[in-house]
């Protein structure tokens, strides 16, 4: 089923219940899953890193990916 027949299928669900305890999952569902953004669930290591990273680019301090494999085989 791809994915506009499976949206289709949760909104035929939910019109279909009477059940307010569901309806009031999907809510939280969706305000949880909302506002939970990536960055936030990252260590400071893992964020200085993405960071470094970034820093290096806008540098040009970057190494092409089959040349950097090279110097290993």
């Amino acid at each position: 089923m791809n994915i506009q027949a499976e949206k289709l299928e949760l909104v035929r669900l939910i019109l279909d219940t009477s059940n307010p305890d569901i309806i009031k999952s999907i809510k939280e569902f969706f305000a949880k899953n909302k506002t939970i953004d990536f960055w936030d669930t990252l260590s400071q290591e893992e964020k200085l890193d993405i960071q470094k990273g970034i820093e290096e680019i806008d540098n040009d301090e970057i190494v092409d990916y089959n040349e950097f494999m090279k110097s290993y085989q």
